[in-house]
């Protein structure tokens, strides 16, 4: 007979999904774990804007972490290590980083803006044959073609 505070199992008795979870999220975390996804993910606050247009992490495994950089950038962040492992160790809660890992690679993130087209006024003559057209898109059209034209020059 099963005494109280007895915690036999059955064979049959269903499992509690504490017990299904681990078995459920150990291939996705073998992959990447929680630490590094959120590392990923919030990259931008941890390191700052200026860090985080030249740099990306890459992988986190067994306490490295590994980030992608140019080659000049890799120099100044030898040299910011001890901080920034402070401010990501912080920002994850634990000591999750214990050395870093830098590797030459472009960061993949958002291309720089195209510069402003500057604006040009264009001929008085010009100008006027524009007026002369009636309001609509045509007219819109043929005044941005000519801004481009004369931009050029």
């Amino acid at each position: 007979m099963a005494q109280d505070g007895d915690q036999r199992r059955f064979p049959t008795a269903p499992l509690p999904l504490s017990a299904l979870i681990p078995r459920l999220t150990r291939p996705a975390f073998r992959k990447r774990s929680p630490a590094g996804a959120m590392l990923m993910a919030d990259w931008p606050q941890v390191v700052g804007p200026a860090l985080a247009a030249v740099t990306q992490p890459v992988r986190l495994t067994a306490g490295s972490l590994t980030i992608a950089c140019a080659g000049s950038v890799a120099m100044e962040l030898q040299h910011l290590a001890p901080e920034l492992m402070g401010r990501i160790n912080a920002h994850l809660g634990r000591t999750a980083v214990e050395r870093l890992r830098f590797v030459q690679q472009a960061p993949s993130g958002q291309p720089p803006p195209p510069p402003r087209p500057r604006a040009v006024p264009l001929p008085a003559e010009l100008q006027a044959r524009l007026g002369t057209l009636p309001e609509g898109p045509l007219r819109e059209a043929l005044a941005k073609l000519a801004l481009g034209v004369y931009r050029k020059r």
